[in-house]
């Protein structure tokens, strides 16, 4: 007796990392066989090695506008290059002992500036967003002053996909002799970057996002702005950065910087296409949804729903168990799942907040994939919906409620 075939797997978690392509793959397996020295070698091993990091940073400053590719350093990370440029803004901006940032950033920069304010005494300007997740401007021009010593804004949400306006808040930034930094790791590889229009300063970026290798990042350094590196102790990227060259690593990620270079506009627009469809899909057959953040300026890749009066866990939970990846926009402690800090400072209605998920896509989704997507998701939501108290044929079932909380967007 034969069984049908399971279905293929959906992979709709993009925003948390991509399948490495096989052209970095391919890039990268000589570098673990046969060209394996330490790059810093004067041998043939270790030139064999420095020629794919000298590569890559071609690449990656090629993917981003950069000036010169000794602007380009590499780290282990987003986190790393986001560490790196915050402290080296402080060490290098005597007397400047502010920084500004936003209530929507990554974990990454959120908590490092935490870090600080409690243990260093720097003082840290949370900007807050409207709504849709846009930053709120007239309060970004308030904090800023002549003791701010550097911005850091994030290019592109990594829950809403919402795009902030960077080149105008860097410009802002300057008038006050501020330093400029932007944590662009969801947005390098998925949308047009050019640090030099922009006018940043530094940029964080991270491989994995872009269908390169886990562990690699890099910072972008403007050039000329002054710099104390983080991890010392060797001659590494120029003295900036010490530590063994991950060589396979960073030749991987130049060579996915390539493909995405070549590839952005068609990838851009399919992409689009393919996210929009999902979109209209979703909101024409589950009923009390709405899309977070801002929809016309966000990532082509990405959409943020929050479906009332449903646990976006349940719902993650459920598509996983049909073979389809998604996240949600909630952040687990002490055992409660509560929503994230980015639903929070969007205020979201609470009988939204908890049902937020995240759907997001990949050069590698296909139309069939989302098809199928359309055809589960419905009736998983629909499923969790019947056994809510609170939800009724009708829908909601909120005695008291007032209406605009269910008001859809």
């Amino acid at each position: 007796m034969t069984h049908p075939a399971a279905a293929p797997r959906i992979y709709l978690d993009n925003n948390a990392t991509t399948r490495v392509a096989d052209e970095a793959l391919a890039a990268m397996w000589p570098l673990y066989t046969e060209s394996y020295g330490n790059a810093s070698s004067a041998h043939g091993f270790g030139a064999e090695a420095a020629a794919g990091i000298r590569a890559a940073r071609k690449a990656l400053a090629a993917l981003i506008g950069a000036e010169s590719e000794a602007e380009i350093i590499f780290t282990s990370g987003g986190t790393e290059a986001n560490t790196t440029a915050i402290r080296a803004a402080l060490a290098v901006q005597e007397g400047r002992r502010e920084i500004v940032t936003s209530m929507v950033e990554h974990p990454a920069i959120l908590q490092l500036c935490d870090a600080l304010e409690k243990y260093e005494g720097v003082k840290v300007h949370r900007i807050p967003v409207d709504g849709e997740g846009r930053l709120e401007i007239d309060a970004y021009r308030a904090a800023l002053s002549d003791r701010v010593a550097v911005v850091s804004l994030m290019w592109a949400n990594n829950e809403t996909g919402v795009l902030f306006p960077v080149e105008g808040l860097a410009e802002l930034a300057h008038d006050f002799g501020a330093l400029f930094h932007t944590d662009a790791v969801q947005a390098v590889g998925k949308t047009p970057v050019d640090v030099r229009a922009a006018g940043v300063d530094m940029l964080s970026l991270s491989a994995h996002k872009f269908h390169g290798p886990k562990g690699v990042g890099a910072l972008y350094l403007k050039k000329n702005t002054p710099f104390q590196p983080l991890l010392r102790g060797g001659k590494q990227e120029r003295g900036r950065r010490a530590g063994t060259e991950n060589a396979p690593g960073i030749t991987g990620a130049g060579k996915a910087a390539e493909l995405a270079a070549a590839r952005m506009a068609q990838d851009v627009a399919r992409i689009a296409g393919l996210r929009d469809r999902l979109e209209a899909g979703i909101l024409e057959a589950v009923p009390h949804v709405r899309v977070l953040g801002d929809r016309r300026d966000r990532l082509a890749n990405t959409l943020c729903l929050a479906f009332d009066l449903v646990e976006g866990e349940g719902i993650v939970m459920k598509l996983d168990r049909a073979g389809i990846a998604a996240s949600t926009g909630s952040a687990c402690a002490s055992g409660a799942v509560e929503p994230s800090h980015v639903i929070r400072a969007m205020g979201v209605p609470f009988t939204a907040a908890h049902g937020a998920v995240r759907l997001s896509l990949s050069r590698l989704t296909t139309e069939d994939e989302i098809a199928r997507v359309l055809e589960i998701l419905p009736s998983i939501v629909a499923d969790l919906r019947a056994l809510s108290p609170f939800w009724s044929d009708n829908g909601p079932n909120l005695p008291g409620l007032a209406p605009a909380s269910l008001q859809e967007i």
